[in-house]
């Protein structure tokens, strides 16, 4: 099943999204993240992220979302996860 995680980060938090950019990115890769960006503001800076992810459910997903390195840097203000499903693309 897929997931959305759809993440806010913390105002004034870019500098702890960039210094572990690089974990996060392995960690996509790792995990097999079927698809991910982030969120601009209006000056075109990083301030959130989309990811989705396929996972068995519910609670899987919720643990990938736990282990994210963003997650554990203290990164996020807000993270949701929606089931979600693929129509086009």
């Amino acid at each position: 099943m897929l997931f959305a995680v759809i993440c806010n980060d913390k105002p004034d938090h870019l500098e702890v999204r960039l210094a572990n950019r690089p974990a996060h990115v392995d960690y996509l890769k790792e995990t097999g993240a079927v698809l991910a960006g982030p969120f601009l503001d209006p000056a075109g800076e990083m301030c959130g992220s989309l990811v989705v992810i396929e996972a068995e459910d519910r609670a899987a997903a919720e643990n990938w979302a736990a282990n994210e390195p963003y997650a554990k840097a203290g990164l996020f203000d807000s993270v949701a996860i929606r089931p979600w499903k693929r129509v086009i693309g």
